[in-house]
């Protein structure tokens, strides 16, 4: 159960399409049920269902309850495991109908939804938001987070059973190689002209008003630097008003994704609100230099000066201040480096590593059946 799923594009999308086609291929079935988009979706024999657009981010839905229906298809066809990946009432309505028939369930924290209350001015929900996570997700037999930062965090705010399962990044598609001069000249620049590039949705929670001082601290010491943004979101409008000449190449997908990645020559992540960040190790694949805070997926991927650059967690001049490192000579090395350590995160071994937990979820829950049948 999940609120996205590909052609979506946002990291859990991702993350969901790269683990359900791991599993398929692994000789599982998988059924995923989502809600309707706006864009076909193969789902192979899963189902989308009715959802409902946010009011205040059009492009993000999220499906209706459908108890009943859970759990009249679940009497009928029991899954080994209900994997819930969104906390919506999609979601909440699969974990209750799992949780009265007594199948084994585990779910996956993707989104700081209560940092987002902070960005969308929803403050004060903060804390009744994180209640609710809490409460949610230790009803599972295994909360799935991606970093051990994150495990650290929730823990100490009452979270249980939480396993950290990292990210990976298909090095093959997201390769230096894909550095492609022609799409260099469409946006003003030759080989020397520096190019920061920035990927992802433009939405209030991305702390996108870095964007505009770093790329106005770059100009402060190379004037021709150039800014390429790919992505879209309710906060495009603002951002093209505020950073005239900067090119934006809306939302991309496969090749042409990595072909901006690889003909950029560094990479912007001011995202203080992720989970994880899984554009950072998409960057680093197609060999930037990246900056970014010591935070997520940041703090587990780079090694300050050596195949990167790490900014203090919310320290914007601390981040401004080494916007000039990444148009300096020693970038080279960073960037070999940064291909270097993505080429250790495979998708393989997490895809690996996730089949095994569920498998240890639903062999878990048949010995408690079969010790309460000898009981009984």
């Amino acid at each position: 159960m999940t609120e996205t799923f590909p052609p979506d594009i946002n990291g859990v999308a991702t993350t969901l399409g790269c683990l359900v086609a791991g599993l398929r291929a692994r000789g599982h079935r998988v059924v995923v049920t989502c809600p309707k988009a706006a864009v076909a979706r193969d789902l192979g024999d899963g189902a989308e269902v009715p959802g409902v657009a946010l009011p205040f981010y059009r492009e993000v839905r999220f499906g209706l309850p459908r108890r009943r229906a859970f759990l009249a298809d679940w009497r009928d066809d029991p899954p080994d495991v209900v994997h819930i990946a969104t906390e919506g009432p999609l979601g909440g309505s699969a974990l209750a109908a799992a949780r009265a028939l007594g199948l084994p369930v585990t779910t996956s924290l993707h989104t700081n939804f209560h940092a987002y209350a902070r960005d969308y001015r929803l403050g004060w929900l903060a804390s009744p938001v994180m209640r609710y996570l809490r409460r949610f997700h230790n009803r599972s037999a295994h909360t799935f987070i991606p970093t051990a930062m994150q495990a650290d965090e929730l823990s100490a705010q009452g979270f249980e059973r939480l396993v950290v399962l990292g990210r990976g990044v298909d090095t093959e598609l997201f390769n230096p190689d894909r550095r492609d001069p022609a799409l260099r000249a469409l946006w003003g620049a030759d080989e020397t002209t520096p190019v920061l590039l920035h990927v992802g949705r433009l939405a209030a929670e991305k702390n996108l008003d870095l964007l505009w001082e770093s790329w106005s601290r770059a100009r402060e010491v190379e004037p021709e630097t150039c800014l390429v943004i790919v992505g879209d979101g309710p906060e495009r409008t603002r951002l093209e008003r505020r950073l005239p000449g900067a090119v934006f190449a809306g939302v991309l997908r496969g090749e042409a994704l990595a072909r901006h990645y690889a003909s950029a020559d560094a990479f912007l992540f001011p995202s203080l609100t992720e989970t994880f960040g899984i554009v950072l190790l998409e960057a680093m694949a197609s060999g930037l230099d990246c900056l970014g805070f010591d935070y997520a997926a940041g703090r587990l991927l780079i090694e300050p000066g050596a195949n990167g650059l790490l900014a203090p967690t919310d320290t914007r001049e601390a981040f401004l201040d080494q916007v000039p490192a990444l148009l300096a000579g020693g970038a080279g090395d960073r960037r070999r480096r940064a291909r270097e350590t993505a080429l250790r995160y495979g998708w393989s071994a997490i895809i690996d590593a996730f089949e095994q937990h569920l498998l240890d979820v639903i062999d878990a829950t048949e010995r408690q059946a079969q010790r309460r049948a000898e009981r009984a």
